[in-house]
Parts: C-alpha cells; sequence; structure tokens
C-alpha cells in the first residue's frame, strides 16, 4: 500500500493469517479473523475502514472451509456487503495457510 500518495482514492492490498510475531495454526477461524484484523490495520492506516471496501477476493485452500470463513467475515461488516470474489486455490504462499483476503477500498 502506498500511503505516500493520499490523494489517490482507491487502495488495494491482500493478507492472510499472518501475525507479526508468528503464523495461526490450521484453524479457518482463527485465521480469516487474523487476517481481517490485519486488514483493518490497514484500511485505517489509509484513513479508511470496512465501511468503505468496494470488492474483496478471498482465496481459500479448502471450500469446505466457506461456512466458517464466511461468518468471521460477515461479522466485520455491516449494512450491505461488499462484492466479493471466492476462489478455491490448491495453495497459498505459505503451506499452513487456508486463507487470504485481497481487499480493495475507497480512502475518503
Amino acid at each position: 500500500m502506498d500511503l505516500a500518495h493520499p490523494h489517490q482514492n482507491h487502495y488495494p492490498d491482500s493478507m492472510s493469517g499472518v501475525t507479526i510475531t508468528h503464523m495461526l495454526g490450521g484453524r479457518t477461524v482463527k485465521q480469516t479473523r487474523n487476517t481481517m484484523e490485519n486488514l483493518r490495520a490497514v484500511l485505517e492506516a489509509a484513513g479508511s475502514g470496512f465501511e468503505h471496501v468496494l470488492k474483496t477476493t478471498v482465496y481459500l485452500t479448502d471450500m469446505k472451509d466457506f461456512a466458517a470463513m464466511n461468518e468471521v467475515y460477515r461479522s466485520y461488516f455491516t449494512g450491505d456487503l461488499p462484492a466479493r470474489t471466492t476462489v478455491g486455490v490448491v495453495a497459498l504462499a505459505r503451506p499452513e495457510l487456508r486463507v487470504e483476503i485481497e481487499v480493495v477500498a475507497a480512502v475518503p
């Protein structure tokens, strides 16, 4: 994310279930919650928030985890949800990751 150019209207960013100090275990719920908290921090640093998210792309290594991911994901939004694409993938950048979420948000 390029915070040096705040005049730009949209910031795409992507996060996975990684914390600064350690990797969460394979639990999709925990990874989704941590991913959303990481995204919250990035959005807030850019002067935005989940209420300004326009589109998300969710990558899951097992589509059977959709319901668990979705329950956590939905709890971060109020009102209408942003447009979303969910993609089943064979693997993510690290083998222990189960979910990655990319957002495009407006900066008011």
